[in-house]
């Protein structure tokens, strides 16, 4: 069904089954609550739970680069600097917009 995307989060998981990262977590063994209501009532509740497990799409952490990129940007005066930044704010608005869709994709 995932196709490629399955077959690496399939490599991932062996991976770190291999290296013992998957054992000892907090309610390992225990079944995961029930929390369907939650998402049926309230659309950004995946991602409020996956905050809640210290786990957010790299979307996120893509998105506070860039605004801190374009902050930056605007402080600045010289032509060379201002077009590096530049650089760099394209690359994450690039690098944004994937991982944005790709989760989009992913979760359809």
């Amino acid at each position: 069904m995932f196709g490629a995307l399955g077959k690496l989060v399939e490599r991932q998981i062996k991976k770190a089954q291999t290296e013992g990262q998957l054992q000892g977590l907090e309610g390992e063994g225990q079944p995961l609550p029930d929390r369907s209501s939650e998402a049926l009532s309230d659309p950004a509740a995946g991602h409020r739970i996956m905050a809640q497990a210290g786990v957010l799409p790299e979307e996120f952490a893509i998105k506070k680069q860039l605004d801190i990129a374009r902050q930056d940007y605007a402080t600045l005066t010289d032509p060379a600097e201002r077009k590096a930044a530049m650089a760099r704010i394209a690359d994450l608005e690039m690098r944004y917009n994937m991982a944005r869709d790709a989760r989009r994709s992913f979760m359809r």
